[in-house]
């Protein structure tokens, strides 16, 4: 089983991909858990590129730099795991690019993202994703002085149009996405993801 955790930078999905690896672990169940971009020798590398503030990268490149990172993932971690039985947790994966580099960098053609999306992933989609949403205000009070990475750096618009993304993809794709409320308590949403993840795997 696949599950990834998308959110605006400061959602808390994060922590909530790393709640669901340990409790799922807990259980007895073999779990893998993954971030983009990374996971991989080259995935890191191109991480530590996009993240540079320093870097000097447009839309396109971003995007496809992403994709390549999401191909060797897949490949290399993703795949293989899943062949295995294992559970994957992935902390981001083609959500992010429809809303970071689609919405956020102004990239928003649909039909040709999703074809870009499929081929970068061998078709390997995730069954169940969890957007932790939260707005703006909210994200950017959790950043604070984290928010030193080339993308973090981003102004309040380029935030907005993201948010605005994924709650698109949210209201397109309601059997593949959960909504959670970012704002509620880490426990409680904690909660709401481990019984709807298991219930998945039963």
């Amino acid at each position: 089983m696949f599950f990834s955790f998308e959110g605006i930078d400061g959602s808390g999905k994060s922590t909530q991909a790393r709640l669901l690896a340990d409790a799922l672990r807990q259980r007895g169940l073999d779990v893998v858990e993954v971030r983009e971009p990374g996971g991989t020798e080259l995935g890191e590398r191109i991480r530590a590129l996009l993240l540079n503030p320093e870097a000097d990268i447009n839309g396109r490149a971003e995007l496809l730099l992403f994709s390549a990172a999401r191909a060797q993932l897949v490949s290399a971690v993703v795949r293989p795991a899943l062949a295995r039985g294992a559970v994957v947790i992935a902390d981001r994966f083609h959500d992010s690019a429809t809303a970071y580099q689609g919405a956020g960098r102004g990239l928003a053609n649909p039909d040709w993202l999703a074809a870009l999306h499929r081929f970068a992933t061998f078709d390997t989609l995730p069954a169940r994703t969890y957007f932790v949403d939260v707005d703006l205000e909210t994200a950017e009070a959790r950043r604070g002085d984290r928010a030193s990475d080339r993308m973090e750096r981003e102004g309040q618009d380029y935030f907005e149009r993201i948010r605005t993304a994924y709650l698109r993809i949210a209201a397109e794709e309601q059997a593949r996405v959960c909504t959670l409320d970012g704002r509620a308590p880490v426990d409680e949403i904690q909660a709401t993801v481990l019984t709807d993840a298991v219930r998945h795997l039963s």
